[in-house]
């Protein structure tokens, strides 16, 4: 069986919805273009957009403590740069977030939706060709929705894949597969990667990514199943290329092949 990515998203602002992509051009040492974009800072972080520097996420607003964050969606355009917030399909707020009102707007909105929750009055922020990832690099996160397929196995119910906020999901491959990865090579359609690291799962993904209801604990169920509470692996795009739903994606062997 072939391995084929079977899933492309960004997530234009950390914390909410993801949008999906039938392709796109992934750069070497870049995220996905305008994926963690934005984020919607609490009122006491310090964040210089003249000088960004990765703060841990703690210093957002983030699903792993406000599962509220799930009832919304936002979409980004980024030829009008213009981010908008909708909640049950109807629109809530909208903003260009190169202007100063289009940002105050968008902040407006999360100060009242997110009343007794933010710390201080909470802003949107943004800095150009920053990520406001939940790691310090530059890098995709993937999934194998065989490792998914074989957590229901333990959970004994479905698990939405996007529980666990990846850029690539990818199939075709046998259960934790990628674990063998690190440090490796993988290519994804024409671009290549190598896989930095496992990714350690935290509380975010205890919450149902529709619903917004904290139904499951992930962490703990990785960690009775399988004595890690690994999901997927990171990756640092080392050769430019395009990628796209159905292209073939190649991984390394495990050493006994």
């Amino acid at each position: 069986m072939p391995v084929t990515i079977e899933k492309i998203y960004r997530y234009p602002l950390k914390g909410l919805n993801a949008e999906g992509l039938q392709s796109t051009l992934l750069s070497v040492g870049q995220t996905i273009k305008d994926d963690r974009r934005f984020a919607i800072a609490h009122g006491t972080t310090e964040f210089d957009a003249n000088d960004p520097q990765w703060l841990p996420k703690n210093s957002f607003i983030m699903l792993a403590k406000n599962e509220r964050l799930a009832q919304l969606e936002a979409s980004f355009d980024s030829e009008s740069q213009i981010l908008t917030i909708f909640r049950g399909g109807k629109q809530v707020a909208k903003g260009k977030t190169c202007d100063i009102m289009g940002q105050t707007l968008i902040g407006q909105f999360f100060a009242g939706f997110m009343a007794g929750e933010a710390r201080g009055t909470p802003r949107l922020v943004e800095a150009p060709g920053f990520s406001f990832s939940d790691t310090p690099n530059r890098v995709l996160s993937i999934i194998n929705l065989a490792s998914v397929r074989d957590l229901e196995r333990v959970v004994r119910r479905s698990v939405d894949p996007l529980r666990f906020r990846a850029n690539i999901y990818i199939d075709g491959l046998e259960p934790w597969r990628e674990r063998h990865w690190i440090d490796q090579e993988i290519t994804l359609g024409k671009a290549q990667l190598r896989v930095r690291s496992e990714i350690e799962r935290c509380a975010a993904t205890n919450v149902d990514p529709k619903t917004g209801v904290r139904d499951l604990n992930i962490p703990l169920t990785l960690r009775k199943g399988f004595r890690h509470i690994n999901m997927g692996v990171y990756a640092e795009v080392i050769m430019d290329g395009e990628a796209a739903e159905g292209d073939k994606v190649t991984v390394p062997q495990l050493p006994t092949e």
